[in-house]
């Protein structure tokens, strides 16, 4: 696999004039033409406008501006609007579309002095878990084709752990840029709802939890991103400022490890290998594990909670599901036909239950300062499933890949997926970092920490 590129390094030497944004830019592009027709991680790639907007960015630093992104590109998931690209969710309904104006964070990291190179693959309205659509077909596994990166910010995740780009933007309602991370070796961090502003862009599905997520090939490059983009616009009315970095050392904190998030779902021996020993290692290196599982709502699952994506999916696009709905994804057709059978107590009662989870974990952390176990409880599968058909040796539903990270949308606070080992054929796994809402730069420093605990144990990611 070729080997990631560091977004601060690019950044150092452009700032220093060792390197150019144009430069930098034109080196991306051949490594994107020579990668991607094997992944299929972006799906387009303006080469004229993203060497115009590099060569305004040299002039920016000839005129004695140091922005912190200065030169590195980045991907975007083809869902976030870029203004002036195509930009299509995936879907045949937005085959045609190109936005009319940026997304906050895409103008905070034009700000930054990044260079958007190209729009990158997500499953039709970032609403699978697995990246593929009708538009685009499948983006592939870096370490192996035949595999499925997850979803739904899989492009954005393979075009880091490949090699094509330093950082990548994507979004995350329910997992969608921590697991596709996990499965490929690269850090995937989801911000507190509203640390990042979201929006002008498409309406989101799964309304009030959805947030913009750095991708990064390791915790220094996702902190920096996030602190380009972080902070409140007056645009978004949920954005928020987030507290500032813990003065305690990272092991200091009391760290709660439950390996099953208190859940009771099957967990792949050789994740729940991976994840203890990288566990132990934090141990060894000094910080405070305490075993302890979070309590939830009785009868909490992800399948409890998808009414409100399914509802979500209804009222947006059920007026052209009724009209034709081969336009569709079969997948994402199922789920429209689903919401629009949904009673209005039924959605209200997902509702009420997301209420819930946040004031349990939100009590949960009375007595812990960090929560951390598996980010998912398999390694990536073949591509032409929607999920394992085993997970700890038990027959299992296509979602069951995907129970250890929505209740953390739901909680509003941050998470972040690590790399912490590997699994089956070298494959990653991902351990998750959660904390309470507002305490981003908890989890980012306490990461960095865990990341050099485990790069000196030879664990963690190789990129």
């Amino acid at each position: 696999m070729t080997p990631c590129l560091r977004a601060a390094a690019i950044a150092e030497a452009v700032r220093a004039g060792r390197s150019g944004a144009r430069a930098e830019t034109e080196a991306t592009l051949a490594r994107i033409a020579a990668g991607n027709p094997a992944l299929n991680a972006f799906v387009t790639v303006d080469e004229d406008r993203a060497l115009a907007e590099a060569e305004a960015v040299d002039r920016r630093l000839a005129a004695g501006e140091r922005p912190p992104l200065a030169g590195v590109p980045v991907a975007v998931k083809d869902t976030i609007w870029v203004a002036g690209r195509r930009v299509t969710q995936g879907s045949r309904l937005f085959a045609d579309f190109h936005a009319p104006a940026d997304a906050i964070a895409v103008e905070r990291l034009r700000r930054g002095g990044a260079i958007i190179v190209g729009m990158a693959n997500s499953s039709e309205f970032a609403c699978k878990g697995v990246t593929t659509n009708p538009l685009f077909g499948p983006t592939r596994h870096p370490r192996d084709p035949s595999l499925t990166p997850g979803g739904s910010s899989g492009g954005p995740a393979a075009a880091v752990a490949g090699g094509l780009v330093p950082l990548a933007l994507g979004t995350d309602a329910g997992g969608s840029s921590r697991r596709p991370p996990a499965h490929v070796g690269a850090v995937g961090f989801k911000p507190s709802f509203g640390a990042i502003p979201y929006g002008p862009g498409f309406p989101e599905p799964f309304t009030g939890i959805a947030v913009m997520a750095p991708i990064a090939a390791d915790v220094a490059d996702a902190a920096l991103m996030f602190e380009a983009l972080c902070g409140p616009d007056p645009r978004d009315p949920d954005s928020v400022a987030v507290a500032a970095a813990d003065s305690r050392p990272s092991e200091s904190l009391t760290v709660a490890y439950s390996p099953r998030f208190g859940l009771d779902a099957p967990v792949d021996e050789e994740v729940r290998q991976a994840v203890d020993r990288a566990v132990e290692a934090l141990e060894r290196a000094g910080a405070r594990i305490v075993r302890h599982d979070p309590s939830w709502p009785p009868g909490v699952t992800e399948t409890a909670l998808m009414p409100l994506q399914h509802a979500g999916l209804a009222a947006l696009y059920g007026d052209a599901f009724r009209r034709d709905p081969a336009l569709f994804d079969p997948d994402i057709a199922a789920q429209i036909d689903r919401g629009l059978s949904l009673t209005g107590a039924e959605v209200a009662a997902a509702q009420l239950l997301g209420v819930e989870i946040a004031r349990m974990l939100a009590a949960f952390f009375i007595d812990a300062d960090l929560l951390i176990g598996p980010t998912t409880p398999c390694v990536a599968w073949p591509l032409d499933r929607l999920g394992p058909e085993t997970i700890g040796g038990q027959a299992v539903p296509p979602r069951a890949h995907a129970v250890f990270t929505p209740l953390f949308n739901h909680a509003k606070g941050p998470a972040l997926s690590l790399p912490c080992g590997t699994g089956r054929d070298g494959l990653p796994v991902g351990l998750q970092v959660v904390a309470p809402r507002g305490l981003d730069r908890r989890v980012l420093r306490f990461a960095a920490f865990a990341e050099t605990v485990l790069a000196a144990g030879g664990q963690g990611h190789s990129g």
